[in-house]
Order: C-alpha cells, then structure tokens, then sequence
C-alpha cells in the first residue's frame, strides 16, 4: 500500500522557486507527523523540514530557514514544500516522510519515492 507520493521536482536557474507535494493516505496525514529530507549525490539523507501531526509547528534545518516552507492541505491530504531562493547547493533527490523520527530518517515509519531537485548555476 503506497502511502506517500512526492511530485513536483524538476530543473530551476539558481534563485527560481518550486513547491513539491506530497500526497498521503488519509490515515498516515491524519496520525503521524511529517517531514521532508533531501539526499544530495554521494551524501546522506539530511532533514529538511517537519511539520507536527496536527499541522500546528513547523521546524527547519538552518541551511534552509528563511528560504522554505511547508504547508498542508487537509482535504487533500497533502503536504508541500515550498522553496525559494533556490540555490545549486539545494540539488537533491527530495523525500517526503512520516512519523516519529526525530530528524533520522531511518526512524520514520514511511518513505515517498523520492523527486529530483536539480538547481543551476
């Protein structure tokens, strides 16, 4: 049963913007709360971004505060991350996760696909 389901990525000049989704189940949107992580080539997975189960904080790594957000649609069940100020550095393969873990993204209880972010210079 797929449970998370990123769109949204693509190519960008350098301080252009893009949004990704996530789409959820409704029960995994409704019960767990939900991040995203971003894994540049030959790195690790490094936390982006989270928002609390029931959408009321949000919290970002310092490499992007002030540049992204996240958002959620509840009717739709589906978080976004909006980037702005996009910068090469940002070029990543994108993941949307869900439940408990702490900023470690092995810890979380669901994982999306993954969408390409590619930033030029």
């Amino acid at each position: 049963q797929v449970q998370l389901v990123e769109s949204g990525g693509g190519l960008v000049q350098a301080g252009g913007s893009l949004r990704l989704s996530c789409a959820a189940s409704a029960h995994t949107f409704s019960f767990y709360p939900m991040a995203w992580f971003r894994q540049a080539p030959g790195k690790e997975h490094s936390f982006v971004g989270g928002m609390s189960w029931t959408g009321g904080s949000t919290d970002f790594a310092d490499s992007v505060k002030g540049r992204f957000t996240i958002s959620r649609d509840n009717a739709k069940h589906t978080l976004y991350l909006q980037m702005n100020s996009l910068k090469p550095e940002d070029t990543a393969v994108y993941y949307c996760v869900a439940g408990w873990g702490n900023r470690r993204y092995e810890e979380y209880k669901y994982w999306g696909q993954g969408t390409q972010v590619t930033v030029s210079s």
